[in-house]
């Protein structure tokens, strides 16, 4: 029994295609054999949710599982229990019929539909049109620093790329190949046992749905071929921790022509040492001496771009209050525009003290013991 998509995927029944196709990036990336080398659960698990997304990104598949679950792409011919029909099943031993007061043939009609058939006839899909490339997702990992300035980055890859010699037709000439007059573009073939409509690959064209008679030679007819690839990604100046660069048109090459996917690029943002970025503010925890705080003055910082800054503290600052300083955060995709920076206000008590520090200190609580709560 097949596993259920959405759980495999994480996403609810209801989900948008766009949350399907970020849950299956985000799981596809981390399970992918590249990144496991020799982990058979985790090529096992990459598996899974490739044939989930193959159910969950197409809404005629989509549909047909919601209708009838795993027993929509169960395997088997055997006769469904209780069925009291002979023949084949096309859905797997364990697909009961309920005709809940409707024909047999609105059911059958209904279930081919989810597979892509208009009733009993040809099939509503056509193999032969041009078919977008996949999508691709690769991670990074950078310093806040460089979230700060932005960067360069290389990503180096092998994909399969359009064939340049067909144009990604598969034919010697370059054009694309005439619709397969066997299947009628399909890619498919029909026949009929009893009350079920059995679909197999057109025998012709090999679900092509067009009749390549003289194949390319670079890509044997395929249109793709398989290369290393190099991309240079622009990451720019302000990016957040989990953004996400798109790079249309830089994933795996269409078929029959069709246009190739896009490249993503998730980018994450290691945690500083001395700096805690909210947004496009930072926040750094500083020492200041008690006598500043108390009498007022100025304390010396290092930005993030490193450079020093003097900040006025005003005289009773109390610990845990927060300095601003304008303009020093993150860039904020605007020309010329900075959060701000933000200087957390601690102290770090003495443990050593000499003998004249120790007396003048005892002369201080003294002169300040009426006012309770102030030291």
């Amino acid at each position: 029994m097949n596993k259920n998509p959405y759980d495999v995927l994480g996403v609810a029944r209801d989900a948008s295609d766009t949350d399907i196709k970020k849950a299956y990036h985000k799981l596809v990336m981390k399970y992918h054999p590249d990144k496991n080398p020799g982990d058979k659960s985790a090529e096992e698990k990459f598996k899974e949710v490739n044939n989930a997304f193959d159910i969950l990104k197409d809404p005629q598949k989509r549909a047909a599982y919601d209708r009838f679950g795993d027993a929509a792409f169960a395997g088997g011919n055997g006769a469904s229990a209780g069925a009291g029909f002979g023949g084949g099943n096309p859905f797997g031993g364990g697909f009961g019929f309920n005709m809940g007061g409707a024909g047999m043939e609105d059911i059958l009609r209904e279930a081919m539909r989810g597979f892509g058939f208009d009733g009993f006839g040809g099939a509503t899909r056509d193999a032969s049109g041009p078919r977008a490339g996949r999508d691709l997702l690769d991670e990074i990992t950078i310093d806040l620093k460089d979230a700060f300035y932005g960067k360069s980055h290389t990503v180096k890859f092998s994909s399969n790329v359009a064939c340049e010699k067909c144009h990604g037709f598969g034919t010697a000439d370059g054009k694309a190949a005439p619709t397969c007059t066997t299947c009628g573009g399909s890619g498919f073939v029909h026949t009929r046992q009893g009350f079920f409509a059995v679909e197999t690959p057109c025998p012709e064209c090999h679900g092509l749905g067009r009749k390549i008679d003289k194949k390319c030679s670079d890509c044997d007819g395929t249109g793709t071929v398989h290369k290393h690839r190099t991309l240079d990604v622009k990451i720019p100046a302000g990016i957040a921790d989990g953004a996400r660069l798109r790079l249309a048109g830089q994933g795996e090459a269409g078929a029959n022509g069709g246009p190739a996917g896009d490249f993503y690029l998730d980018v994450r943002v290691r945690p500083d040492k001395r700096f805690e970025r909210r947004g496009n503010d930072l926040y750094q925890r500083i020492d200041v001496p008690f006598t500043t705080l108390a009498l007022g003055g100025e304390i010396e910082v290092e930005t993030i771009d490193e450079k020093q800054l003097m900040v006025k503290v005003p005289a009773g600052t109390q610990v845990g209050e927060k300095l601003r300083v304008r303009g020093h955060g993150m860039p904020t995709g605007r020309t010329n525009s900075f959060g701000d920076m933000y200087i957390d206000v601690a102290i770090r008590i003495p443990t050593k003290l000499s003998d004249k520090q120790k007396k003048a200190l005892a002369e201080f609580a003294d002169a300040r013991s009426d006012k309770k709560g102030w030291f």
